[in-house]
């Protein structure tokens, strides 16, 4: 009943284009696309890329061992898979659909597609433009800075 991790790597890579890598402490599973999987490398769960849709139909299936990522990871498609509950059938089945959906070109989003002004500028402070020569000849010369302290007192003591 339950998918070895030996099983699952070999599914992952059987899938056209599939290759793997290390990330962090996991082993990803990628097309030249994108990333569909990643599993433990303790063996214990494969997390899968699904749309929502997809996500939700997955945890319905297989409630026991098929449950969203917990945080943003999830909200995004993310998907635990504990490879100790599930079937071989069900996992099969997974392991295709993510790797399905991996194979498919992204397209821009809702949000990017609609047609808006582009994004305002930052107001940065005005330049200060040198003076020209001639200017700068004609500026005052500068006071020295007031005494302070000990010898300030001395200064006002013998005026």
């Amino acid at each position: 009943m339950a998918v070895t991790p030996a099983r699952a790597r070999t599914l992952a890579l059987s899938l056209e284009g599939a290759s793997a890598y290390p990330h962090f402490e996991r082993v990803a599973f990628r097309i030249p696309q994108r990333t569909f999987a990643t599993l433990a490398l303790d063996g214990s769960d494969m997390n899968l890329m699904f749309d929502l849709a997809q996500q939700a139909h997955f945890c319905e299936l297989a409630p026991q061992a098929i449950a969203p990522v917990a945080g943003g990871w999830g909200r995004m498609g993310w998907t635990r898979c504990d490879l100790k509950k599930i079937d071989a059938s069900t996992f099969t089945l997974a392991l295709q659909a993510a790797h399905a959906r991996a194979s498919v070109p992204r397209t821009r989003t809702r949000s990017a597609a609609v047609s808006s002004p582009p994004p305002a500028r930052r107001k940065t402070a005005a330049r200060k433009i040198a003076p020209s020569n001639a200017a700068a000849s004609q500026k005052k010369p500068r006071k020295p800075p007031a005494k302070r302290g000990a010898s300030a007192r001395r200064a006002k003591k013998s005026s």
